[in-house]
């Protein structure tokens, strides 16, 4: 598809690190499958994958993490 961030690049499957902060917590996971622009590098999550990442953010939150860092399993 064609980036909407950009307007120049396509997107090609790939994986980025994704981080999110609420709050005190910060959570970083890395390997998230995403399409990513060849051009500026902006990426899109899957609606699932989407759900899973903030699952996982919520999970860390309710936890009561500051930091995690975790590789996103498939």
């Amino acid at each position: 598809m064609s980036c909407t961030l950009c307007k120049h690049g396509e997107t090609q499957a790939g994986f980025v690190t994704v981080t999110l902060q609420r709050g005190g917590t910060t959570i970083i996971l890395k390997t998230v499958p995403a399409e990513v622009c060849d051009n500026c590098g902006e990426y899109y999550l899957a609606s699932d994958v989407t759900a899973r990442v903030m699952d996982r953010a919520e999970a860390a939150v309710k936890n009561g993490a500051e930091v995690e860092i975790v590789k996103f399993a498939a």
